[in-house]
């Protein structure tokens, strides 16, 4: 965090990193699909100025429907995803309802919202297997950031979802490399879920 000026942060939830990025001073644009998590996200992050938050859900298409399913994790494992081997490391985690979201790309979103990009050298990912497509819809910003920083599981957490081998594959092939790789769950026979930080290679 010492090195970081601004973050875009991709699936926000109600922001519980708000106070960390307050004490940085760091600009922040936070990013949530869920209605009414982004209602309480906005009161939590009402008192910081540097901080704003947009109510979207970011894939690689704009104006696209898509089913989304909010779990019963205060939201926390929401996702496009039907849940597959997720609950095998977390089985009190379900779906309680499914809404439907029209999709934004982060490249449309910063030029609608007229975002001035220099405010923000990092990108940070939380969406449930959904982040390779949210990088796929930054293609023209992508190399903007100094840093990306994700969550990612090496098994099919969700049906379809990214996986760590996906992520590192894109990524390297647009001139990052994966720098820090920490794991934060595991169970054997299953996999383990990261969070991993990717840098510009030199």
């Amino acid at each position: 965090m010492r090195k970081v000026k601004g973050v875009i942060h991709v699936g926000a939830n109600v922001g519980l990193e708000r106070d960390l990025y307050a004490a940085r001073n760091l600009n922040v644009l936070w990013i949530e699909p869920i209605p009414d998590i982004f209602d309480r996200l906005k009161n939590r992050i009402s008192a910081y100025p540097n901080q704003r938050a947009f109510n979207c859900l970011v894939t690689d298409v704009d104006e696209k429907e898509y089913s989304f399913h909010i779990a019963s994790n205060d939201g926390g494992s929401s996702s496009i995803y039907e849940l597959a081997a997720h609950k095998e490391i977390w089985p009190d985690v379900t779906y309680t309802k499914t809404i439907t979201l029209k999709s934004i790309t982060l490249d449309s979103l910063i030029k609608r919202e007229r975002i001035e990009l220099n405010k923000y050298d990092t990108l940070i990912m939380d969406t449930q297997g959904s982040e390779l497509l949210v990088l796929k819809g930054a293609a023209n910003i992508l190399r903007h950031f100094r840093f990306i920083k994700t969550e990612v599981a090496d098994f099919e957490s969700y049906k379809g979802c990214c996986r760590l081998m996906n992520m590192d594959e894109f990524l390297q092939g647009h001139g990052y490399k994966r720098v820090v790789t920490k794991r934060v769950a595991h169970k054997h026979g299953v996999g383990s879920y990261y969070d991993v930080l990717y840098e510009p290679c030199a």
